[in-house]
């Protein structure tokens, strides 16, 4: 037992603590980058060109890779939720935008999109960004401070 009477030391808590946290990032972007593609390729499938008439959005709804695109994209909100319980805002945001470069090469793979080179040094440049914010603390913040309102300094 630790000096707190918890059976997980603090340095063995903190990895554990970070697995979860990129566990569930795996998830989100596998859900996020799936979700967008599913959708693409059966909007890509629709007969119809979308418009200002909700019957369209409806019937493109029920095309079945519409629908998965929809159902994983709920469960990558659900998901980033779940991030956002467990880092910072400013550490989830640009860590999850790695999503991007991972549609970018669905897209070309997959949905055989042309990308120029100028989109993908844009998607290099996206994943360096996220790469370093990747390695800097999850947490900034103690869960349950508050910042005092005059300093904004957390208590």
């Amino acid at each position: 037992m630790t000096k707190r009477g918890s059976l997980v030391s603090r340095p063995a808590a903190h990895k554990s603590s970070a697995a979860k946290v990129y566990a569930v990032l795996v998830l989100f972007l596998a859900l996020k980058a799936g979700g967008n593609s599913s959708m693409a390729w059966g909007m890509k499938h629709v007969p119809e060109k979308m418009s200002m008439d909700p019957t369209l959005y409806v019937r493109a709804m029920l095309n079945p890779f519409v629908a998965m695109g929809i159902f994983a994209l709920i469960l990558a909100l659900l998901t980033r939720m779940t991030l956002l319980s467990l880092a910072d805002l400013s550490f989830v945001l640009p860590v999850t935008a790695i999503g991007y470069v991972i549609s970018v090469f669905l897209g070309k793979v997959f949905l055989h999109e042309t990308v120029t080179n100028q989109r993908w040094l844009g998607t290099v440049l996206i994943f360096a960004g996220a790469l370093l914010v990747g390695t800097t603390s999850r947490n900034t913040t103690r869960l349950g401070a508050a910042p005092d309102a005059r300093s904004g300094d957390y208590a």
